[in-house]
This record gives structure tokens, sequence and C-alpha cells, in this order.
């Protein structure tokens, strides 16, 4: 049991390291072009609500508020993207029968999770040395759980394309434009304790919205995220990755490897 456990962890660090050389190989900048699509998207906002003299809330700087939604939004979007196309663009590998559609899976959702983890502490602690701030994060397990369940969410909804597309391929041309308004909805420009009330019951559904949360309750000392429920965000969770692998095991017979 350990011998088999230890043989399937090694197959995924390995399809882990693949992917990594996969994605960033190929370019100049290599591993670097994982900070730098996230600042132009962070600057490119920050210069908008900057021409329109629109402030960040109370307590909060306009590039830390902007930053703690984007790359968290960021974190659960990518992951689900690569995550759904795991089995897609890897199928040649399925050929090595020590090599499952999960291990294919659960290896992009570690360099996501990874390289998003980090994009996220160098670009945080740029900010502070810019600013000259010192470094005082109001509540590291809060900080620290929005992420991780943004990335849970992202594998969730990125396991359920993944195998979904097997048995109906068109799934992938309608991933992006379901996923697209998220962007929009997800808190990135807004928290939920500005919201009406009324707007505030309709996109407090939307789960994403509680990981940002609590990743601005993490970091802000004034911030407090009064709307957001762990139960609520663990409760979608779960139920994607279940649904997710009752898929794998549905369609388990279906992959032909070609």
């Amino acid at each position: 049991m350990i011998q088999a456990l230890d043989r399937q962890l090694n197959v995924i660090w390995a399809l882990t390291l693949r992917e990594t050389r996969t994605r960033f190989g190929q370019y100049q900048l290599g591993y670097l072009w994982a900070f730098v699509e996230p600042i132009v998207w962070i600057l490119s906002f920050y210069l908008i609500f900057a021409l329109v003299d629109r402030p960040s809330p109370r307590g909060m700087s306009l590039f830390g508020f902007l930053a703690t939604g984007m790359i968290t939004y960021e974190l659960f979007s990518k992951t689900a993207e690569k995550v759904s196309l795991a089995i897609n663009v890897n199928r040649a590998l399925l050929f090595y029968p020590q090599v499952r559609p999960l291990d294919l899976t659960f290896a992009r959702w570690l360099l996501e999770t990874a390289t998003h983890c980090s994009v996220f502490v160098v670009i945080m602690a740029s900010e502070l040395m810019v600013t000259g701030q010192s470094l005082r994060i109001s509540d590291p397990l809060s900080l620290l759980g929005g992420l991780l369940l943004a990335s849970a969410l992202g594998y969730g909804v990125g396991l359920i394309f993944c195998m979904a597309q097997v048995i109906f391929p068109s799934l992938e041309k309608m991933r992006g434009p379901m996923m697209r308004p998220l962007f929009w909805t997800s808190g990135i420009f807004f928290t939920a304790n500005s919201l009406p009330l009324e707007a505030r019951k309709i996109l407090m559904y939307n789960p994403v919205v509680h990981a940002v949360e609590f990743v601005r309750q993490g970091w802000f000392t004034s911030y407090q995220a009064k709307w957001a429920s762990l139960p609520y965000l663990l409760g979608w969770v779960l139920s994607l990755l279940f649904i997710g692998t009752l898929l794998e095991r549905e369609i388990r017979r279906r992959i032909e490897v070609t």
C-alpha cells in the first residue's frame, strides 16, 4: 500500500515537472511570464481606477485591493482552465499503465496552485517594498485558506469539465463563455461589505466571492469579511469534487489512447 502510494506520488511529481517545462520552457522569460501576466492586468485596472478617480475601500491600498481580488480569481479560473484540458492535451500519456486520468489533473492543479501562490507573495511583497510599509498580515489562516479554497474550487470545476468533455467534446468550446461572467461578479472590483443588500444577496451565491473575501480579510487588518461563509464555500468544493470523481469513474473505460 505504501509502495503503491509512493509510486503514484512519484508519477504525479514527474507529471508536474513535465507540465512546468512544457508550459514555461517555450518562452524566453520562462517562469517569469507567470508573474508578468497578472502584473500587467493589475496595473491596467490600477490606471483605469486612478483615471476615473475611483478610490479603494477604506483601509486598503488600491493596488493591494485589486491584487488580492485579481490573483485569487486567476488562481480559480486558471486552475479550472488548465485542469479541464488535462486529458485532451496529454491523452498519449495514458498509454503508460502508471499514469491515470486523475494524475494528469493533480499535476496541473499542483502547478497552478504553486505558481499563483508564488505570484501572490512576490507581488504583495513588491508593493510593500515600493510603498515602504511594514508587513502586517491580519489573519494568515484566512489568507491561506482563501487561496487554497479558490484553488480547490477551480480544480473541482476543471475536473468536471475535463471528464465531461470525454463524453461531450463540444463542452470545451462552451467552457470559456460560461466562465467569462465570473470575472465581473467574483469580487475583484468590489467588496461584499460595500454592496447594496439586494445585490449582495445575489452575488454571494458565487462561491468565488467568498474566497476573495477571505483573502482580503486575511491580508488587510482593517477588513472583516462579514458575509463570507466557510461552510458555503466548503460545500461547493466538496460537491464539485464529488461530482468530478463520479464522472472520472464513469468515463475511465471510455478513454481511448490514440
